[in-house]
This record gives structure tokens, C-alpha cells and sequence, in this order.
């Protein structure tokens, strides 16, 4: 993506270009620095203050020290003047600080949304399934596994998307131990049958997506019920359509899994009057005082 704006806490906006971190932070050194990445539309942070409570959340599992939610808010606000841009792509970092100091760095970032988000909408995407080849339990309950965290030691999902572009597919999702489905790199996955929608549970150790709770709330007034529980891939498989969530990529239908078509082979009615409503709600939440342009 590219990068339109930077700003650092106790430096203020900063040349995108310009080196932000000390060699020795622990975010470089261990990955210990917590993030959220939001959507941005016209001017405003997609439910900024549901990100930095998970932000909190993640850093407290971390072990870092406790996050300053208005000094990241007021970078938001900074970075995204700068940046000019109303609809966006917003990342908040925590991190741990240098390595025996123990003093928190927090950085906001503002990019360009990326150019091919909508053609894969419209095409739909195809998924290859990973295992992870651990108990969903023992992911969900073992703290030192950090499942639902938000953290920068991310190369196992980058390594996760690279092995699907390696085989021809646009994404991936993981499966624990029986095969039970869980979630992809960077989304949440959903299927249906009928009008039940079904999602995997946050008990399996996954991500708590702000827009996955939000598109939970949005299928109950379209008709739809949805069931959150452990299923096997064989029940994904049999699915009528599937779709990803994110808060960048929003709702992406998924067509193919494992090479072999999903239900039509076609995007699916649910997967677009969701990403039509997902819409509408960010479009009823502008806030003015991200509105202004520095």
C-alpha cells in the first residue's frame, strides 16, 4: 500500500521516508508491538474506538505497557490530516519500546486503499486451507499462543499468503487439528446454507473482528441467522457461498476452495447485501472532527 502519511508520538508528523523506530526496539527485535488497521471513509476511522480497545487488549497480553488511547487517537487525527485522503487505510502501532527501556512508541500510519479490492470483488476470490495442526482448545486457552492478539509477529501469515499465491490461489485459511475452520491470514471466514450463516467462534482462539461483529449485528435485520461454533472444512466445502471479512478488504465472496469450485463457482447473494451494508453503516458513522484538513 502505498504510504501517504506518518505520525509518532511525542514527534509529530514525520517524512514518510524518515526512519521511525530505534535499531533496538523491541517491535524490530522480538515482534512485540501490538497494531490495528482500519478503513477509512470519507474522513473517519471505521469504529476508531472498538480498534483501540483491542489495541489495549493486545498489548496487555503482550505484556507492553498500558496503551494511551487519546494519544493514538490524536495521531490518527494527525496522520490523516496530513495525508488528505478520505478514504484510506489507518494503522495504529504500540509498540514495546528499546530493549530495556520499556518505553512505548506509538505510530500512525496512512495509505492508499489498495487498487484491486474491487475487481476481486467482483470476480470473487479463491482459498487454499492450511493447517495449523493444533487443538483449537489449547490455541484459544494457551496465553503464550496469543490467539485473538493482534501482534507485529506476523510472518506466519505473511508465509500463509505467499504459499497461496505460490498455488495459484488469493488467500488462505487456516484449520486446527480435525480440520476445524478457523481463519484466514488477515480475515475472518463466513459460508451459507440457506439463511444460516455460519462463522467460526471466538472460543477457537480467533480474531474478534470489529467488522465481523459488526456484519454479525447487519445479517439478523437481512434475515439471516448465524450460528458461530467449530465446524469441520467438509462443512465449508458444502457451503452454498462463502466470503471473507476485514476492515480493509470488507467483504470479499469466495468462489474456489482447495481448486475446486464453492457452491456455483459464483459470488453469492449474501456475501454482496452484506458488503452493501457494511457500507451503509460506515457511511452513517462520518465524524466532523475527522473531517478537517491540515
Amino acid at each position: 500500500m502505498t504510504l501517504l502519511a506518518v505520525a509518532v508520538a511525542g514527534r509529530g508528523l514525520v517524512d514518510p521516508d524518515e526512519p521511525v523506530l530505534h535499531a533496538d526496539d523491541e517491535a524490530l527485535l522480538r515482534g512485540r508491538a501490538a497494531f490495528e488497521t482500519m478503513r477509512v471513509y470519507d474522513g473517519t476511522p471505521f469504529r476508531l474506538d472498538e480498534h483501540l480497545q483491542r489495541l489495549a487488549g493486545s498489548a496487555a497480553r503482550i505484556g507492553l505497557q498500558e496503551v494511551d488511547a487519546r494519544a493514538c487517537e490524536e495521531l490518527a487525527r494527525t496522520a490523516l490530516a496530513q495525508a488528505g485522503s478520505q478514504d484510506a487505510v489507518l494503522r495504529v502501532y504500540w509498540t514495546a519500546g528499546r530493549e530495556g527501556e520499556g518505553r512505548p512508541t506509538a505510530i500512525a500510519l496512512v495509505s492508499a486503499i489498495p487498487p484491486h479490492l474491487e475487481e476481486l470483488r467482483s470476480r470473487g476470490i479463491s482459498v487454499i486451507t492450511l493447517p495449523l495442526g493444533l487443538d483449537p482448545k489449547v490455541r484459544a486457552f494457551a496465553p503464550w499462543l496469543l490467539g485473538g492478539v493482534k501482534s507485529t509477529s506476523y510472518a506466519v501469515n505473511m508465509a500463509a499468503e505467499a504459499e497461496a499465491k505460490r498455488r495459484g490461489a488469493d488467500d488462505a485459511v487456516f484449520l486446527a487439528s480435525e480440520d476445524i475452520v478457523l481463519e484466514g491470514p488477515v480475515t475472518n471466514v463466513w459460508w451459507r446454507l440457506e439463511d444460516l450463516l455460519y462463522t467460526p467462534a471466538l472460543e477457537l482462539g480467533i480474531l474478534a473482528g470489529v467488522t465481523r461483529a459488526t456484519l454479525i449485528t447487519e445479517a439478523g435485520k437481512l434475515g439471516y441467522q448465524v450460528r458461530e461454533g467449530a465446524f469441520a472444512r467438509e462443512h465449508l466445502a458444502a457451503a452454498e457461498e462463502a466470503f471473507t471479512s476485514s476492515t480493509v478488504r470488507e467483504v470479499l465472496p469466495v468462489v474456489e476452495l482447495d481448486d475446486k469450485p464453492l457452491g456455483d463457482g459464483k459470488p453469492g447473494p449474501a456475501a454482496a447485501q452484506l458488503q452493501d451494508a457494511l457500507r451503509r453503516v460506515a457511511g452513517s458513522s462520518s465524524d466532523p472532527s475527522f473531517e478537517g484538513r491540515g
